[in-house]
């Protein structure tokens, strides 16, 4: 007897990770401001909302051993997403702290679990996924602490570029990869229809030689 099939699938998670990477990538590229105060917020409601989808999906998607990837992972976002959404603690240094933690730790999570479960459809999805964020923390890792580089726009002025500014433009561009990836995954019809075709194909044979061969085995029975 076949299982019941649930309401919602892996691919209604991936979709609306991908509607919630797209939301902060747009709050991101559309701010004239990029310091911490605002990369915090637009981190920190991104990572909040993660968490719950991550933790609903954990008991309405998941099968029992495969929830902990996604129960970890909500842990980890829900915790960085608290801490970057008091108001009195978003500093520069905090940023970095939280981004590059989250991302470090809910990578390594979801590059596992993908490696762990490489059979299963979604797999490929979660490694490369895992791999982008373990990326960004490597990134951020990367920006040297009180960076500041001045530059002047002919015509326009002096300006400076900082550490923070880059930090909050690399998380948004991150978030725009992880949604165009996702919402390609999330939408990409399944290849079951063919596999199943190709199954009936082998129970069922068609081919006309093999019909024409039982045909004239056929013939020479009745014949002899």
């Amino acid at each position: 007897m076949p299982a019941p099939s649930r309401p919602f699938t892996a691919r209604n998670v991936q979709f609306a990770r991908a509607v919630l990477a797209a939301v902060a990538a747009l709050m991101v590229t559309f701010s004239p401001d990029h310091s911490a105060a605002v990369g915090l917020s637009v981190f920190g409601g991104f990572a909040i909302v993660t968490a719950v989808v991550l933790g609903l999906a954990a008991g309405l998607v998941y099968p029992s051993g495969r929830r902990w990837p996604a129960v970890l992972m909500a842990a980890i976002a829900l915790a960085a997403g608290m801490a970057g959404s008091v108001p009195s603690w978003r500093t520069e240094d905090l940023f970095f702290v939280l981004v590059i933690s989250w991302a470090l730790l809910s990578g390594l999570v979801e590059l596992l679990a993908g490696i762990r479960h490489r059979r299963e459809e979604g797999a490929r999805d979660a490694i490369t996924i895992g791999a982008l964020t373990i990326e960004l923390g490597v990134a951020l890792l990367l920006i040297p602490s009180g960076f500041v580089q001045p530059y002047v726009i002919e015509k326009a002025g002096s300006f400076e570029l900082t550490g923070i500014i880059l930090g909050v433009g690399i998380f948004g561009g991150y978030a725009a990869i992880v949604a165009v990836f996702l919402g390609i995954a999330a939408l990409t019809p399944r290849a079951t229809a063919a596999a199943s075709s190709t199954v009936a194909d082998a129970d069922n044979p068609t081919d006309p030689v093999t019909q024409s061969d039982r045909v004239t085995d056929a013939d020479r029975g009745g014949r002899a």
